[in-house]
């Protein structure tokens, strides 16, 4: 279901106001940007124009869109947010991020709290959170109201930025409030997926880890089940369920974007960086490359130096 432009209630519409006014002071003059921040684990973004899907790996996170709005694409499957939906993303995950309403005058405007599985794991194990509203989704990847209980401490969180001798204390304490407030959230069980140990999401998590840390190594689908405690059909079959992808095709998907960024940020040729992130055929690296960023590598990079074009997004959403 595509969530539409809501009207907010004015509480929240006041809060979402808050936010967009802070997140555009600290991104004002830098046109369309991904902004980090002081405080770990929060960044922001700014988008200036619409723009078409560009691919972009996201973290756990909770992704808010408080002003314009943005459209997250995994496996063929749309999930918009906008001030009344946020985005929750629970593994890491190659995705495709496109911005849907942004102007000059009106940026698209966001932050973004990466989620802290041990923070998580701590206040489940607690156990005095209430049981999930909703069943467990099959996917890394959903939507969720907003709500003020939820936009009040990163509201308190932004504020630290001019506060910046308390944030060591201070940030802490808030971002563990954020991760209470989306733990007994409507997307509460989807949150839980990752921090669980034991469940299979949590087994997959580890898989991802493994191929994030050796994508340039050859890949055994029953080595890397052993590792996940799975079968290597169970492995597969999960993974793929919660990524919209295979093991094998997450590790070309890690190949090709290192090679990517080799390219353009260190000034390596086509080959090396083929050679570099693994593959053993640099006409095969081409094809791969062509097929996923639309252009054979010297030309897709000439493209992101020289003009406007679809540059990968770093961990944003």
């Amino acid at each position: 279901m595509t969530p539409s432009s809501p009207t907010l209630p004015a509480p929240l519409a006041a809060l979402e106001a808050q936010l967009a006014a802070c997140i555009a002071r600290h991104s004002a003059g830098r046109g369309s940007c991904d902004l980090p921040t002081a405080i770990d684990g929060l960044s922001f973004f700014r988008r200036e124009s619409p723009t078409p899907p560009s691919v972009c790996l996201v973290e756990p996170s909770a992704i808010f869109v408080v002003q314009g709005e943005k459209r997250m694409w995994l496996g063929g499957k749309a999930y918009p947010y906008n001030p009344g939906h946020l985005l929750i993303t629970s593994l890491d995950i190659p995705a495709s991020s496109e911005v849907v309403s942004a102007s000059a005058e009106r940026p698209c405007l966001g932050l973004v709290i990466r989620l802290d599985l041990r923070t998580m794991a701590e206040l489940i194990a607690h156990g005095s959170l209430p049981p999930p509203r909703m069943p467990a989704t099959e996917h890394c990847m959903g939507l969720g109201a907003v709500s003020a209980d939820l936009l009040e401490p990163c509201r308190r969180l932004l504020a630290l930025l001019d506060e910046p001798a308390s944030i060591a204390v201070l940030a802490p304490l808030v971002l563990r409030e954020i991760h209470y407030r989306l733990l007994v959230s409507e997307q509460a069980a989807h949150v839980r997926q990752t921090a669980s140990a034991g469940s299979q999401s949590h087994r997959i998590a580890r898989a991802i880890d493994w191929i994030k840390a050796n994508f340039s190594l050859p890949l055994s689908i029953d080595e890397l089940a052993g590792r996940a405690q799975m079968s290597s059909s169970t492995l597969h079959h999960h993974f793929r369920q919660l990524t919209g992808m295979s093991p094998l095709q997450y590790q070309k998907w890690m190949r090709l974007n290192e090679a990517r960024r080799l390219m353009l940020s260190e000034r390596l040729d086509a080959a090396s960086s083929a050679f570099r992130v693994g593959y053993e055929s640099p006409s095969q690296f081409s094809r791969e490359y062509s097929r996923l960023f639309g252009a054979p590598p010297r030309r897709d990079i000439e493209q992101l130096r020289h003009g406007p074009g679809t540059a990968t997004e770093n961990l944003m959403g």
